[in-house]
């Protein structure tokens, strides 16, 4: 799919993965709706872009909410072509810790942004998606969702956000198989250790500790190269239902 001119809706757009996409994305000259509950950094990030972006206010977990971004799309830009699903929380601790049995409103509250807020958008997006005039490749759209390398080796700590980004990759290719006959693809992105701004706030030892633990090369990754795997992924129209991982050959230990 060409980026020119087309528009995309990017969850957690304001900050991190989501801003480094919502750049490169209108860097190709297409267009992008910010959604994201952190107005300063996603109203910031418009007036960096100038007219090529929009904020939507929206909690991914909110079809009300959600339908109203999209439909800021359609008004602002005349459309929607790509979904990019960045937005995501983790909370850390054992299945029993020190305290007890984790406690089972914080293990719903990953699963409700991580994979209940993913696929409400996504299944949201598709809806539009589908009534697109299809391109001569035959594509109406383009799905990316964002799980973790945690879905396949989650660590110590990370029952419920291991869960949740198992479960993004567990509904890729059903999800695929299911937008197939509509031209609309979907695909995973599974990042590493990335330098997001959660990392950013550790001290610089630990950061670099992080990073030594990658094979090579032996650092973070950068939004920008998760940003750059999003607009391959969108232009290459054989990408489909699939879990890409970005981790610079990283298989994490137990802790």
């Amino acid at each position: 799919m060409d980026i020119q001119g087309s528009v995309a809706i990017v969850t957690g757009g304001a900050s991190g993965l989501g801003a480094a996409t919502v750049r490169a994305f209108v860097a190709n000259g297409g267009k992008a709706v910010i959604l994201d509950m952190v107005e300063e950094t996603a109203n910031q990030l418009v007036s960096e872009l100038g007219g090529a972006a929009v904020f939507a206010k929206a909690d991914v977990t909110n079809e009300a909410e959600v339908r109203a971004a999209i439909e800021a799309a359609k008004t602002n830009f005349g459309g929607l072509n790509v979904c990019v699903n960045c937005a995501g929380i983790a909370v850390a601790g054992k299945t029993v810790g020190k305290t007890g049995a984790y406690p089972l409103d914080q293990f719903s509250k990953v699963i409700g942004v991580n994979l209940i807020g993913t696929f409400n958008v996504a299944r949201l997006a598709a809806e539009t998606m589908v009534n697109n005039e299809p391109n001569d490749k035959g594509e109406r759209g383009v799905i990316i969702n964002t799980a973790s390398i945690a879905a396949w080796e989650g660590q110590i700590g990370q029952v419920a956000y291991a869960a949740s980004k198992g479960g993004v990759v567990g509904m890729t290719l059903p999800m695929a198989r299911d937008l197939s006959k509509n031209g609309v693809r979907v695909v995973t992105i599974a990042p590493g250790i990335m330098g997001t701004p959660m990392l950013a706030g550790l001290p610089q030892n630990v950061q670099d500790s992080l990073g030594a633990q990658v094979p090579f090369p032996s650092r973070l990754g950068l939004p920008e190269e998760y940003a750059d795997l999003a607009v391959t992924i969108i232009r290459n129209s054989y990408l489909n239902g699939e879990a890409i991982r970005i981790d610079g050959a990283l298989r994490m230990s137990p802790k």
